[in-house]
């Protein structure tokens, strides 16, 4: 049988096992019908070109997996930005870890979805906020029937949440191969402030896939700073779908670190609904042998005097594979717009390849819009001169490199973030770059 059929024949055994309410069943209901109409994604789809999913949907995926597996925090701390304090979200296997995870409703809540989307108090937030934003595509589609589980986060009017919150997705191998499909809504209301770190890793050599959709709502005068770390086997493929609605003079920044995994495709959209918005997309990638990465960012201004930065670097060695897909959108009324978009990479190998395509579509005669786009190698002239003063070569390819991506890092809000992504870039390159920031 194939994934597809698979996936719409169980549609009713999962109904039946999950607490529901009538308006989240005909939400599913009608997100299963679309995914069965348009089917997974190809390369015949623009969006699509360059990407093939063909490979990873061979596998004979396991979709609710009965097996349960613990793990011991030793086993996993080191994927914990574990030298700061946080509140932690811990799924294993798709299903949430009691015993690993420090939630909390005191002032605000950082809690489970599937208690956001059973249970009568959270259901004003549901209605309001869940699946209002998220595309009706395949993928987002296709996680939408099966939303059940995933990170709840609510933050009142005028709450500043003292530490970060951890979301941790671990897969254990208890299954052949295993499909997941993670749920998050994060609403941020008036003036709020929150930082969030989200982790996707698999701890067995057995196929993951994971299609994971996350909605983010961040009101007038609110702040978000979320940071993707992704750094998996080769054996796990991910597709992070990321919704992102913005009100009045609100600030969101969304980092995104891809140094591992099979395939992995991040699609990130912004949308503008207010006055003197900033959003923040910035991206390290860091990838060799047959890896792949596939960067899709969209940022829609709607209302005038907003701003968006987008900085992606990417460095790629042997025969890796990337994607810069980012578009641009200024309706016709966000006049005085300030839109920028840059991605600069690095081909190590001359078997590499990055595919870039960066747009502007813009509608507004009063606009500040630029994008730029460089594929090249490590400057001979710089690793001479650094030669010529004792530096050896591998040790200056590694401090070139360093300096390439550190206009990304310059923006990192949390230190002990900033220090994790220095040492895993020095683990990519193979050096002891020898200093923190």
């Amino acid at each position: 049988m194939e994934l597809k059929e698979k996936i719409v024949s169980s549609y009713v055994a999962f109904e039946n096992k999950v607490d529901m309410n009538s308006d989240i069943h005909e939400i599913r209901s009608k997100a299963l019908q679309n995914f069965e109409d348009l089917g997974f994604p190809t390369k015949k789809l623009e969006a699509w070109k360059y990407t093939s999913l063909n490979a990873v949907l061979k596998e004979d995926y396991s979709l609710f997996p009965e097996k349960e597996n613990t793990i011991e925090l030793a086993d996993v701390k080191k994927y914990f930005i574990d030298d700061i304090d946080a509140y932690k979200l811990v799924f294993i296997d798709g299903k949430y870890s009691s015993f690993l995870s420090e939630t909390t409703h005191d002032t605000f809540d950082v809690c489970l979805m599937s208690s956001a989307l059973a249970k009568p108090k959270y259901k004003a937030v549901i209605e309001n906020y869940f699946n209002k934003i998220a595309k009706q595509d395949n993928l987002t589609s296709l996680n939408t029937a099966f939303a059940n589980e995933g990170a709840y986060i609510y933050i009142p009017k005028n709450v500043e949440v003292e530490k970060p919150i951890q979301i941790l997705n671990f897969t254990t191998g208890s299954e052949a191969a295993i499909l997941l499909q993670p749920r998050n809504l994060i609403v941020v209301e008036q003036n709020a402030h929150v930082q969030i770190i989200e982790r996707h890793q698999s701890l067995t050599s057995h196929p993951a896939l994971t299609n994971a959709v996350t909605e983010i709502f961040a009101a007038k005068d609110a702040t978000v700073d979320l940071y993707k770390i992704q750094n998996d086997a080769t054996n796990a493929s991910l597709i992070d779908n990321t919704y992102i609605e913005q009100k009045s003079n609100s600030v969101v920044s969304v980092h995104t670190f891809s140094f591992g995994g099979n395939i992995t495709r991040n699609n990130l959209n912004f949308y503008q609904r207010g006055e003197h918005i900033d959003s923040i997309l910035k991206g390290i990638t860091i990838i060799e042998g047959k890896q792949h990465v596939d960067h899709h960012t969209l940022v829609h201004h709607i209302e005038p005097n907003c701003e968006s930065h987008q900085d992606y670097k990417g460095i790629y060695d042997e025969r890796a594979t990337a994607v810069f897909n980012g578009k641009v959108v200024v309706d016709k009324e966000a006049q005085k717009t300030n839109a920028y978009q840059q991605n600069n990479n690095i081909l190590i190998s001359d078997k590499a390849t990055i595919n870039a395509k960066p747009q502007l579509e813009i509608f507004a005669d009063d606009v500040k819009c630029s994008h730029g786009c460089t594929i090249g190698q490590l400057d001979d002239a710089a690793l001479f001169y650094m030669q010529q003063r004792g530096i050896p070569r591998k040790e200056g390819k590694a401090l070139l490199m360093y300096a390439f991506a550190n206009t990304v890092l310059e923006s990192v809000k949390i230190p002990e973030v900033k220090q994790r992504i220095t040492k895993l870039i020095a683990e990519k390159l193979g050096v002891d770059i020898g200093f923190d920031l």
